[in-house]
């Protein structure tokens, strides 16, 4: 493959900062355009990194900075309302069994350490500048930029998120729809003896034949370094417009406050309505293909399921993995070799979409004899599987 090949990525979060280094390896030509002046480097509170994210960040060559600055851990607690832990699963490492099943950091940090990665691959970066226009035809795409400026690419990966103004400018007409639940998230201090993940079921629901009550869907933490974790309440969503930002803290205080073991602790930080963030759970699974021509759809801007199985991150960091791969690897960059990619994904992603929708689902509509521990076997057993 000649060397001159030149790629714009669009959107400068995980999946767009790991294609970048991955295509700069295999000697191709980047720019880098990002909408936000700061790169979005403090945005987000934690983030869950499963083994298979795990794997992809080895590949980026960032795993050891990605292990000093986060915390790792092998197993889920399940615990009731007053934090008496009911059980301990083991969790599947599903990047294989030489990294940690788990690894939980400062969503701020990873992009630090991905950011670092894509100035050290000599790609041209462009922060506060967003694509305005394509143009496409059989050999390539002109793009034309906010600040009045144009280039042209032999490819264009739109890395633009679950929001992707890209998406919508190729024709794609899918948009992200909401499941009936959402999240209230905040960083906060680690209690010394907090070292994996534990969750409080609630609702109507009965998991594996047990009724934990409380009054938040799921009540969970994860730790993210020595001294951080990111504590988390899902309640159904509601109005945004009806919940005042500087009431933020008191809203995710007032459910926190039901549960026990750490969370007396962790609700006493929740203080700052500035450091608390409001989101709803959605869905998006692009179907059919994820191209338009020589415009092609990465991470968020193809799929998007809630966190339910924490697997957001990952499943976006293997479409950069598996895209660039393809691309460093093929002499034609063709429609037949894009169509690959969407056939090679989808197979992987649309269950892993579904079954993360359907664990809500179970919760929203009562179901009392769901089988959560078991879908979430299946699916993480399949994410062994290399992508």
């Amino acid at each position: 493959m000649s060397t001159t090949r030149t790629v714009l990525v669009v959107g400068g979060g995980a999946t767009g900062n790991a294609a970048v280094v991955l295509l700069r390896r295999a000697g191709i030509g980047v720019d880098l355009v990002e909408a936000k002046d700061d790169w979005n480097a403090t945005a987000g509170s934690g983030i869950t990194l499963q083994g298979n994210a795990l794997r992809v960040l080895r590949e980026l060559g960032v795993w050891e900075r990605v292990q000093e600055s986060g915390y790792g851990f092998d197993s889920v607690g399940i615990a009731a309302p007053d934090g008496t832990v009911l059980h301990v699963a083991h969790d599947v490492r599903t990047g294989g069994d030489d990294l940690p099943a788990t690894i939980g950091m400062q969503r701020p940090h990873l992009q630090q350490i991905l950011i670092d990665a894509v100035r050290a691959s000599g790609a041209r970066v462009r922060l506060g500048c967003r694509v305005e226009s394509f143009v496409q035809d059989a050999d390539g795409v002109t793009a034309r930029f906010t600040d009045g400026t144009e280039n042209r690419y032999d490819l264009v990966i739109a890395a633009d998120g679950m929001g992707s103004t890209t998406r919508a400018a190729i024709g794609i007409t899918a948009e992200p729809e909401p499941t009936g639940m959402a999240i209230w998230r905040v960083a906060a201090p680690r209690p010394p003896a907090l070292t994996r993940t534990d969750l409080a079921y609630g609702g109507p629901a009965y998991i594996a034949g047990l009724a934990y009550g409380g009054p938040a869907y799921i009540a969970g933490y994860c730790p993210t370094g020595e001294d951080t974790i990111y504590a988390y309440v899902v309640e159904a969503n509601r109005d945004r417009a009806s919940i005042p930002a500087d009431r933020y803290a008191d809203e995710m205080r007032a459910l926190a406050s039901a549960y026990g073991g750490f969370w007396p602790e962790i609700t006493a930080t929740i203080t700052d309505p500035a450091k608390v963030n409001y989101t709803w759970f959605d869905r998006l699974l692009v179907e059919g293909s994820w191209h338009r021509g020589r415009i092609v759809l990465a991470g968020d801007a193809a799929h998007c399921c809630p966190p339910t199985l924490a697997q957001g991150a990952a499943l976006s960091l293997e479409d950069a993995w598996v895209l660039t791969g393809m691309l460093a690897a093929a002499d034609s960059w063709d429609d037949a070799l894009l169509q690959a990619y969407y056939e090679r994904r989808i197979t992987r992603v649309g269950p892993v979409v579904e079954a993360s929708v359907q664990i809500g689902r179970w919760q929203l509509d009562g179901v009392r004899d769901a089988d959560v521990p078991g879908l979430m076997g299946r699916t993480m057993t399949m994410l062994r599987e290399l992508p």
